[in-house]
This record gives C-alpha cells, structure tokens and sequence, in this order.
C-alpha cells in the first residue's frame, strides 16, 4: 500500500510530497520548504513517523519546487534526481533566487539523470516517469497504475493548466502533453499538482477550461 501526504510550503504555496509505503520507506518529490520553520515542520514529520527517506525526485526545475533540495540532500543523505533537460533551470535558480529576496542554497547535482520510461523503487512497489514538457523543457510526472495516482508537477492542475511563459515553456508542447500524456491516463487517475487541490483525469477531461479530452 502506498500513502502520500501532502506539504504546501514557500511564498508560491507549492506543494512538496511524500509517497510512503507500510514499511515507511519514502520518495520525497519537489522539497520546496524555504525557511527554518518549513524545513523542521517536514523533518518533524518524517521523524515523528518515522519514515525512512529513500529518494529525492524534482519533477523539474524551477525555484519553487528546488528550494529544499539541499536541505533535504543533507539532512537524509540523498541527491536530488530529475531529467537532464532541466539541469540548467536548476543551475539558473542560485542567479536568480537572491534578486527575489528569496533564501535559496544550491542543490546538489547528479552525476545520473533519469528518463522516461525510469521506474523508481519504493520496496515492492514501481512507479513509472512520464515525460510530460511544455511547463519546463525536460517535465517528469510520477504515475502508479496500481494506485491510480499521478504526482503531476505543474503540468495540469484543476481548472488550469501550467504557466508557459517561464524560460523553456511552450504552450502547444504543454498542451500536447496533457493531451497524449495524462488525459491518456485512466479517468479515475487522482492528480496531485504542484499546486492547487487534487483532481483527476476525468474531472479536467469534462471541464478544464484550457485544454478538454
């Protein structure tokens, strides 16, 4: 069985996660406390349930979903994993984090990348990378077809659908995304945005504004 708990931390409220199983491993995805406060909130947590951080995943690359990947990489011996193609948005926060007044320490940088197709491992379970652009250059979403859930960064959200007009966004690209990447998915499929409550495939598909199934 798999269990996700979500945080909302930082001035953008973005929303951090962690998919834990009954054994209390955890994948932490797009750690994005920015203060002291944020980042002992999530490490009480983690003690308090005594859950065991296994992997660190950035669906992609910008400042709001990056910010506590040093933190976390410190803190639970882990380095941060995304696709290679948003290595330089995450390069580019540290320029551009401090003219935002924003607190913001480099994240560490893989030696490996991870790729469509990838299967992450938490105990007996797999989850599965869908490439999903048009937000960012290289977007990943994590997708479990036996839990029926979709952790989808800021590809689609309910009612709305990801900003295109940051570095690397492409508005047709995200739409064909959601198009041939989610709205693919089981209708039953709950999405967990990076923003903003869940939905699910079928809710967007029957009304999201932007983009209908």
């Amino acid at each position: 069985m798999l269990h996700i708990q979500t945080f909302t931390f930082n001035p953008y409220q973005e929303n951090t996660y962690v998919i834990y199983n009954d054994e209390k491993e955890c994948i932490i995805v797009d750690p994005g406390m920015h203060n002291y406060q944020e980042e002992n909130y999530f490490s009480d947590y983690i003690e308090k349930n005594q859950l065991k951080p296994v992997l660190l995943i950035n669906t992609h690359g910008h400042i709001d979903h990056v910010l506590g990947n040093k933190f976390v990489s410190e803190k639970y011996g882990l380095t941060p994993q995304f696709h290679e193609g948003e290595l330089p948005l995450v390069i580019q926060v540290q320029n551009y984090a401090p003219q935002m007044g924003i607190r913001y320490e480099p994240s560490p940088i893989p030696e490996t990348f991870l790729n469509e197709g990838d299967l992450l491992k938490l105990g007996d379970e797999e989850l599965s990378l869908i490439l999903a652009p048009g937000h960012s250059p290289a977007h990943l979403c994590i997708y479990s077809r036996e839990h029926n859930f979709l952790i989808g960064g800021d590809v689609l959200f309910k009612s709305s659908i990801g900003r295109t007009d940051l570095p690397g966004g492409n508005h047709q690209q995200l739409l064909d995304s959601i198009a041939t990447k989610i709205y693919t998915l089981p209708e039953e499929t709950v999405v967990y945005p990076g923003h903003g409550p869940t939905t699910t495939v079928k809710e967007e598909k029957q009304s999201n504004p932007f983009i209908r199934g």
